[in-house]
């Protein structure tokens, strides 16, 4: 007798039940990312509402920003509240104040904290738990118990109202956490890769430019936008030794020119755009390294 043959249905049987079996655990893993995504684009616009609403206060005029019933939608554009921050007297010099500030404390912290953070991540040596210790001991020192002894300190040497002056106390500020940002950034590169370009005949310098510096690109590049940050944004240093009209930064300025509109009436409108001018600058300079960061990390995984 000949070997009767299975039909023909039963695989597509089996598949079918297979696919009826699975079903359920499909649907609610559809239905846990709908869930996750919907959550997330809730949380998207609750944080960039404040924004949104800045910027479109912004572009409101006065008159309309008094309404009762707020306008959701640029329906009366306008650039008269720019235009007026802009030609006021003291926005240009305190822009200029502060990207002075800013990109001369960028400068150093980067130079001097890449190489605290080479020094105490390749190289052993006596005091070097000791400066570790140091460094986050002075992460934790609050800024306001160091108001009176900067301010004689700057008053001594004559640097009150001064870009000099300012960046030294940024720097010092701004260089523990950095150093220790980069240190775990340099931790993380193998020194056998500089080894390795020595034994094919580059020398220490050149094995770490070639190989070294650009695997840690993406590390400079976190740590100059976190000094960028700090820098910019900060109020309490800068209102302790700038205590000049004439010599103000941007977020000091805001604040004085929100005062003097208080007196009058605070023109809202004037203020939103006076903010979204202050932060246009951050943007911009997230913006250009943004790119930088995502070349730096191709370029250390293709090295690598």
């Amino acid at each position: 007798m000949s070997a009767i043959a299975p039909p023909a249905t039963a695989p597509v049987t089996t598949r079918q039940a297979a696919r009826k079996q699975h079903a359920p655990g499909a649907r609610r893993r559809l239905v846990g990312k709908i869930l996750v995504s919907a959550l997330g684009i809730v949380a998207a616009v609750v944080w960039v509402f404040p924004v949104y609403w800045m910027v479109l206060s912004a572009f409101t005029p006065a008159a309309y920003l008094r309404r009762s019933t707020p306008e959701f939608l640029p329906m009366h554009a306008t650039w008269s509240n720019f235009s007026r921050v802009m030609t006021g007297d003291s926005f240009l010099s305190a822009l200029r104040m502060s990207l002075a500030i800013t990109l001369l404390t960028l400068v150093v912290v980067l130079a001097f904290a890449f190489l605290a953070a080479l020094a105490i991540s390749r190289w052993r040596f006596r005091g070097r738990k000791s400066f570790i210790l140091a460094v986050l001991f002075i992460q934790m020192l609050p800024a306001e118990g160091l108001f009176i002894a900067q301010y004689k300190m700057l008053s001594s040497a004559n640097l009150l109202n001064s870009v000099i002056g300012v960046s030294v106390l940024y720097v010092a500020a701004i260089i523990p956490f950095t150093v220790w940002m980069l240190r775990g950034f340099v931790a993380g590169v193998p020194a056998e890769l500089e080894e390795a370009a020595m034994v094919d005949g580059l020398s220490r310098t050149q094995a770490f430019l070639r190989i070294t510096f650009p695997l840690l690109a993406p590390g400079l590049v976190a740590s100059g936008v976190y000094a960028f940050l700090q820098a910019w944004n900060e109020f309490t240093v800068a209102l302790v030794a700038l205590p000049s009209e004439t010599s103000q930064t941007l977020p000091i300025w805001l604040r004085s020119f929100l005062a003097a509109s208080a007196n009058r009436g605070v023109d809202w409108g004037q203020v939103m755009a006076a903010s979204t001018l202050i932060a246009i600058p951050v943007i911009v300079f997230f913006l250009f390294v943004q790119g930088r960061m995502t070349s730096g990390l191709v370029s250390g995984a293709v090295k690598g």
